[in-house]
């Protein structure tokens, strides 16, 4: 009896232990995460003076509304092309647009691998996979000069079209539903006499709920901070039509203007909605992680 309880104490010390060192090592990595991203907010409230002179400080300054009116000052003398306003709404189209259709057609196409029953469908989803695994930077030069005879360059179309193909996303969704989706509720609702477009947006689509929140947050952010494809299709470079990391792009390049304040205020206000929506959807990222990762 004493032994059983002397193993029993030992086993639960182990566990308070083991716990213990899983926290501190998810602490330490949540602070890797979180501190640079602190740091630029602490930036963006101090003088320039103050991060050349100083270096790195953890205390906020109360410079942040200074900082944003010399950002205000460059653009109104053109030494920038920078409208916050602007850079929002047309990164917002964009990045909305793009996340909508990401979503969508992924998770159409994730059903239509999983639900029905057809000839060739393991080799369109290795199909799927090999395009994966192309980066995108390989086909920029094509995409480009067919986008350029197509006189579709300057436009949001070839930046928003292109979504509706989003592979990774694809592959994700599939894994959920392989490991999550019972197709037996697929038939009972057309023994009911549901059609297949009622079924997958009224069944379908509620059940994928967390990972689909899941890649709306990649999604997004991925198309939120794009700068390489906006930067090659719009080639007028008009303020009107510039995303905001081209606008915040202006400003960090542009070794005339040295007031660090200013650069790290329009860094942080280019993240701002970055973070909203990851707060909002932050929830369901584990979830749905956790139903992408399990295996078949």
């Amino acid at each position: 009896m004493s032994t059983t309880m002397a193993g029993t104490k030992s086993n639960t010390k182990a566990i308070k232990i083991r716990t213990g060192l899983v926290t501190a090592v998810m602490i330490l990595l949540a602070i890797i995460s979180l501190l640079p991203i602190y740091v630029l907010i602490v930036n963006a409230t101090r003088a320039s003076v103050d991060i050349t002179g100083s270096g790195v400080s953890l205390i906020p300054h109360l410079k942040l509304f200074e900082n944003i009116g010399t950002l205000n000052e460059w653009a109104s003398s053109n030494k920038v092309q920078y409208n916050a306003l602007i850079g929002y709404k047309n990164s917002g189209i964009i990045a909305f647009s793009t996340t909508f259709l990401t979503v969508l057609f992924s998770c159409m196409t994730a059903y239509g691998l999983v639900v029905y029953d057809f000839k060739l469908k393991n080799v369109a989803y290795t199909i799927i996979l090999a395009v994966m695994m192309i980066p995108v930077q390989v086909t920029s030069v094509g995409f480009y000069q067919f986008m350029s005879k197509l006189g579709l360059t300057d436009s949001y179309l070839p930046l928003i079209i292109p979504a509706i193909a989003a592979p990774a996303v694809v592959f994700f969704m599939r894994q959920s539903m392989k490991s999550n989706f019972p197709l037996e509720i697929v038939e009972a609702a057309r023994i009911d006499g549901c059609n297949e477009y009622r079924t997958f947006f009224t069944i379908g689509i509620p059940m994928m709920k967390p990972a689909i929140a899941v890649q709306a947050i990649f999604a997004f952010v991925a198309n939120w901070n794009n700068y390489y494809m906006p930067s090659m299709i719009l080639i007028s470079r008009e303020q009107k039509q510039l995303t905001l990391p081209m606008m915040v792009n202006t400003i960090i390049s542009n070794d005339k203007l040295a007031d660090y304040g200013a650069k790290y205020a329009a860094i942080m206000l280019s993240i701002i909605p970055v973070v909203v929506v990851y707060f909002i959807f932050s929830r369901f990222i584990v979830e749905g992680v956790a139903l992408g990762g399990v295996k078949e």
